[in-house]
């Protein structure tokens, strides 16, 4: 019976799925009921399962019946299922397929911050000016739940930034009107209009995909069961950024910097603070260069390194640093007088961008000082500004390769292989970590040996192939390429 092909699917049991289609006992994968056993497996993320559903000649571009379904390619994007949306897409679903209210799968997924899910459809054809029959856009849609990395996925795109909604809405008008909100009370009323009466409200917090917070409230009514539930993710500040870009909207330095300070600590790795931070580097006019500069003496300190990561890639344009000599002077300055600890981080992270062996004496100051804690940071300033022939700082490099902690030796190994000179001292370095329990090393070490013409870096690339999954691309392109 097909119910019995319904419930192997609800049970994840693929073995179960696969006896069923092939005994004739649910012969028909598409079976004669409401709800498609491939639009469940689809919502559910049984890859498997669909694969075989597929195999049996199931339709990947029905829409199935029962309450509140519709075509499995847009469940899988709604709930980020990768692998299941490249099955379908595979088997012929059309990337662009329609159901009730014309949304497609393009459209669930921006409307759920599901950025990989966006980039897949979109290399498979699908149009991002796509919008529902309400004339929601994919771009609004993001932009409404503060999708930072949905948002980057469809501007890179191509989406129009100025397209209204159905409501008049531009997408910029939309993370206006999220800006200063707060989130929390925000979406805690929307649920309370929705709810039953004597429900109970939940707040939770995690994160999401693209780094932001990830805010849910979620309305339990008096039987126990969720009754109502929203979502949103706290980026529209960053999402405000992005358009004001996309549309030569040209907000004043000061309330940008006002609009990132805020986001430093709540971001996952500050994606707020740099997404205002890269747009005003990308600026390179004198106005905020002098704006920048005249921060880096101010009495916040959140503002001192807020200003020096605003000057850290400033005016960069296809290798050309036109600001070069009037930055690097401030920097070192800074690198001498500078007693935050997180402001002088930046200022050898700005150091290292500008990659100028004039800065070496800073970098070699800061990164050894008494009670410096070293991270990643450190060894990839110190190769960015190290010249050829400078012992002191390649014996440094090399120490700071056999660090115990992975990401340093990494870090420093990517270095050591990125410099143009050619010694023994740095082929007997890499050649020492093609035996380092961290593959990424490996393969850097690799890189670096392969490029001095030095056969060792034979056994890293067999090492690497041997040992690393199918799916590590960046550690196997690395040895693959040398």
């Amino acid at each position: 019976m097909y119910e019995e092909l319904l419930d192997a699917v609800a049970g994840n049991d693929a073995e179960r799925v696969e006896r069923l289609l092939q005994s004739g006992t649910g012969a028909d994968p598409d079976g004669a009921g409401e709800t498609t056993a491939l639009y469940r497996a689809s919502v559910d993320g049984r890859t498997a399962i669909v694969r075989a559903l597929l195999a049996a000649g199931a339709d990947p571009d029905r829409i199935s019946g029962g309450e509140e379904e519709g075509l499995p390619l847009c469940g899988a994007a709604a709930w980020g299922h990768a692998e299941v949306a490249q099955a379908l897409l595979a088997a012929g679903a059309g990337p662009s397929g329609r159901e009730g209210g014309g949304w497609t799968a393009l459209l669930w997924a921006a409307s759920n911050g599901r950025a990989e899910m966006l980039d897949l459809l979109l290399a498979a054809g699908a149009d991002p000016e796509e919008a529902n029959d309400s004339g929601e856009t994919a771009l609004t849609l993001a932009t409404r739940r503060g999708a930072l990395g949905a948002v980057r996925a469809l501007l890179a795109a191509g989406a129009d930034p100025t397209r209204s909604d159905g409501e008049g809405d531009t997408p910029l008008a939309i993370a206006y009107d999220w800006l200063g909100t707060q989130l929390e009370s925000a979406l805690l009323e929307q649920v309370t209009e929705q709810a039953p009466e004597d429900s109970q409200f939940v707040v939770g917090r995690s994160r999401a995909s693209d780094g932001t917070d990830l805010v849910t409230v979620t309305a339990v009514g008096p039987d126990g069961e969720r009754a109502v539930e929203v979502v949103c993710q706290r980026g529209h500040a960053a999402v405000a950024t992005l358009l004001e870009v996309a549309t030569s909207e040209r907000l004043p330095f000061d309330e940008l910097v006002e609009r990132a300070l805020p986001y430093r600590d709540i971001d996952e790795e500050a994606e707020t603070w740099w997404t205002v931070a890269s747009a005003l580097s990308e600026r390179g006019d004198e106005d905020t260069f002098e704006a920048a500069a005249r921060l880096c003496v101010s009495e916040d300190p959140r503002k001192r390194e807020f200003a020096v990561d605003v000057l850290a890639q400033f005016g960069f344009t296809d290798g050309a640093k036109p600001f070069l000599d009037r930055t690097l002077p401030i920097l070192r300055r800074m690198a001498a007088t500078e007693g935050d600890e997180r402001v002088l981080r930046s200022v050898l992270g700005a150091l290292g961008h500008h990659a100028d062996p004039r800065s070496l004496p800073e970098v070699l100051e800061i990164i050894t000082a008494d009670g410096w804690t070293r991270t990643q940071a450190d060894p990839a300033a110190l190769a960015a500004v190290l010249p050829p022939g400078h012992a002191e700082g390649l014996a440094l490099l090399v120490s700071m390769t056999e660090d115990p902690d992975e990401e340093v030796r990494d870090w420093a190994t990517m270095g050591l292989a990125g410099l143009t000179e050619d010694t023994e001292q740095i082929r007997d370095a890499l050649a020492a970590r093609l035996d380092d329990e961290d593959l990424t090393t490996v393969a850097e070490a690799t890189r670096g040996l392969a490029a001095r013409g030095d056969s060792r870096a034979r056994r890293g690339v067999a090492r690497v192939l041997a040992e690393s999954d199918e799916d590590d691309d960046y550690v196997r392109d690395l040895v693959r390429e040398s």
